[in-house]
């Protein structure tokens, strides 16, 4: 096939749910207020997906879109990689049922970093095709959260929201596509965001049930502090691997999580909050969907133009944290 020494991004495509949760939905049914959500989190909306719907056919979905902007034919994929953690079963890998499902005829794998999952994913795809082995990959995040949401939790189950978002990476001409990425963990805060029963650690029983030990916990004041620090710390690990300064930077396309972490990196890279796109208001927190499904609308919104600079950065589970800096190739 060829060492390829640039591989970006040349197609984007995301799908969520029709059912929109609004705020004041919420407020029937747990303890909380518009207002508070507001205020807290910036949150007035999420996507919930139907019953009956699973995450691979939102991944589909996201495929297709992607697909035919990129004008790509399902056979021109050599592979995929999905990136979630509520995958359609434990096993087998949801890529695989995607791959099914688009008709596919190549490898397929899942990727478990929480809400860092699609940026991982970016650099693995980007791995193969720099090094020759694969030419076209197919990069999907996608997670339907509120299956695992505590609905009785108000100070997590107002974050969440259901969506997919996937890119064709591949070969782009030189000095374009992603220059540098910054991957880290730190996995001594495991258990600050999780699904604590109904795995190998913790078989579901029915106690657990009952305590809803199978749906996500998050030591919220935690997770937050580790968030407005990392999401600036990245940023500014990943520009200078590239030599590159806040200033350089179009735009920046931040894990939706909460408005107030992302206004925490605005004042701390000092850069103007209209580069930093913001669209969780209408979505909530998607995961490992979130910053594909930004950056989608960036580029729909006409934000993105060819030669931008453009640094991806996401936080989540794990924990884990992860930038990307590319050069947009079209």
């Amino acid at each position: 096939m060829g060492e390829s020494k640039n591989a970006g991004i040349i197609g984007v495509g995301s799908a969520v749910p029709d059912k929109v949760l609004s705020n004041a939905d919420l407020e029937k049914i747990v303890d909380t207020s518009d207002e508070w959500i507001r205020n807290m989190t910036g949150i007035v909306e999420r996507r919930i997906a139907s019953e009956g719907e699973a995450a691979s056919d939102y991944a589909v979905r996201a495929s297709h879109v992607a697909l035919e902007r990129a004008g790509l034919a399902v056979a021109d994929i050599d592979l995929i990689i999905v990136a979630t953690i509520t995958g359609d079963m434990p096993f087998p890998a949801t890529a695989s049922i995607v791959q099914n499902k688009l008709g596919a005829q190549c490898p397929a794998f899942d990727l478990s970093a929480g809400c860092s999952g699609w940026v991982y994913s970016l650099a693995t795809a980007h791995a193969f095709i720099t090094s020759g082995t694969y030419k076209n990959v197919l990069v999907i995040g996608v997670d339907l959260l509120t299956r695992i949401t505590n609905w009785t939790d108000r100070s997590t189950c107002v974050l969440f929201g259901d969506a997919a978002a996937a890119a064709i990476m591949a070969p782009v001409e030189p000095g374009y596509g992603m220059l540098c990425f910054e991957l880290g963990s730190d996995g001594s805060g495991a258990e600050l965001l999780c699904a604590p029963d109904g795995g190998s650690a913790r078989e579901l029983t029915h106690e657990g049930l009952d305590a809803h030990r199978n749906k996500l916990v998050m030591e919220g004041r935690e997770v937050f502090k580790f968030a407005v620090k990392i999401q600036g710390d990245a940023t500014e690990r990943v520009l200078a691997k590239c030599g590159l300064t806040p200033e350089d930077v179009d735009l920046v396309v931040p894990h939706q999580a909460n408005v107030r972490i992302i206004d925490s990196a605005v004042n701390r890279l000092g850069m103007p909050r209209e580069k930093f796109f913001v669209n969780l208001d209408r979505y909530g927190n998607t995961s490992a969907a979130s910053i594909g499904l930004a950056l989608d609308e960036a580029i729909q919104a006409g934000k993105v133009k060819k030669g931008n600079v453009i640094v991806l950065v996401g936080f989540g589970a794990g924990l884990t944290w992860a930038a990307g800096l590319m050069k947009w190739a079209y």
